[in-house]
């Protein structure tokens, strides 16, 4: 499942919904990312994320099912906030489901690589003295 929002998640939620489709579930990874008030030495006031959704939702539904064959994921979910973010909010989850934790270990990792490389979104930091515009992470 694919989501790109304005609005908060419920981690807990969010994970209960798909687990509770799948008994087959064994392992479960998470990743969180959040806002973070210190960047470059920076003191970070919050982030505004920029996204063409249509094409952040086609993009992250191509690398998602790439994940799903490439390690025999039960499923998956990708939720990608957007909009004015701030320090300590919630930016995205990805949550792996598979029999066995290996899978949904490599699978998680493999697909917040591809969101910190080429997702298609452009994010702005704000500062106390300006902002700047975040190259994507290699």
């Amino acid at each position: 499942m694919i989501k790109v929002q304005k609005k908060d998640f419920n981690i807990e939620k969010e994970i209960e919904f798909i687990k509770d489709r799948h008994s087959s579930v064994g392992a479960t990874n998470a990743f969180i990312g959040y806002v973070r008030d210190l960047n470059d030495n920076k003191d970070v006031k919050y982030l505004d994320l920029e996204v063409y959704k249509e094409m952040a939702v086609r993009e992250l539904s191509k690398i998602k099912d790439h994940a799903i064959k490439k390690w025999d994921l039960i499923d998956c979910l990708i939720i990608h906030r957007y909009g004015k973010l701030l320090v300590n909010e919630k930016i995205v989850l990805v949550v792996c489901f598979s029999e066995h934790r290996n899978d949904s270990f490599d699978a998680c990792k493999f697909i917040m690589d591809y969101l910190k490389k080429n997702a298609p979104f452009w994010k702005k930091e704000y500062y106390s003295n300006g902002y700047s515009w975040l190259q994507n992470s290699k």
